[in-house]
């Protein structure tokens, strides 16, 4: 039998995760609040800053594909290159994260110099690849007029840059840009696709042989075993988690 293992690994130089056949036997955690404590799991998603490049070097040596998270469609100001975004790309806040402002995608010549070397940072870490969060700008209320349009153009530059790095890189929700990004990247990673009704628009990506990692939450009145159920059919990796991402949890795959 193919290790699934193995095969991420083996894939992630040249940027891209296997899925179709091998999904139901994978497993994936994420957590993005500190302590970061990782399970046995095929694939991990963290944040850069809640870890050590020890830890996802071990995590490589021992099979775990790792994924990266970087908000691609904000600034947070907590980070430590928060200063670096100049004041004329940044909007409006971001609803109820009084410390992230949206950012205007449309300057690639200012952004994607700053998300490169975001990028380099998790490639540096040992890094398989990365988690472009807030994808959706374009759909917000960000303070500039942005539109599908002028996500598609960043997400696919982004896209691009990563792979030249070695680094595969997922569409992050999104689902009604799914059709246009599947030939382009490389996984999915979801948020509530079940508890929300559209975890069939991003079945493309399972077609195509590539995972969609979906993580539910424990805040809403969700039917697990129902989704469970439904995820083994369609071939998604399935978890539950708090809303903030600790440690902790459960997986359909357990």
């Amino acid at each position: 039998m193919i290790n699934l293992r193995q095969t991420l690994l083996a894939l992630a130089t040249g940027g891209f995760i296997a899925g179709g056949a091998f999904a139901q036997s994978a497993s994936w955690d994420w957590q993005l609040s500190e302590p970061v404590q990782p399970p046995d799991v095929s694939i991990f998603g963290t944040d850069p800053d809640a870890v050590t490049p020890e830890m996802i070097k071990q995590l490589g040596a021992a099979g775990v594909y790792t994924i990266c998270y970087v908000s691609v469609g904000t600034v947070e100001k907590y980070r430590d290159d928060a200063g670096v975004f100049p004041s004329t790309v940044i909007g409006k806040t971001y609803g109820d994260w009084p410390d992230e402002k949206f950012l205007d995608i449309r300057h690639l010549d200012i952004l994607l110099p700053i998300m490169k070397a975001r990028f380099e940072r998790c490639k540096a870490f040992g890094f398989h690849a990365v988690e472009p969060d807030n994808m959706d700008v374009f759909d917000n209320d960000s303070g500039f007029p942005l539109t599908r349009a002028d996500g598609l153009r960043y997400i696919r530059a982004l896209a691009e840059m990563a792979h030249r790095l070695g680094l595969g890189i997922g569409q992050k929700n999104v689902p009604e840009l799914t059709g246009e990004l599947v030939d382009t990247l490389d996984f999915v990673i979801a948020e509530s696709c079940f508890q929300d009704g559209w975890c069939d628009e991003v079945t493309a990506y399972i077609r195509a042989g590539k995972l969609i990692l979906d993580a539910e939450y424990t805040d809403e009145p969700i039917n697990w075993q129902g989704a469970c159920e439904r995820a083994q059919k369609m071939g998604i990796l399935m978890i539950l988690k708090d809303r903030d991402l600790h440690a902790g949890g459960q997986s359909c795959n357990e």
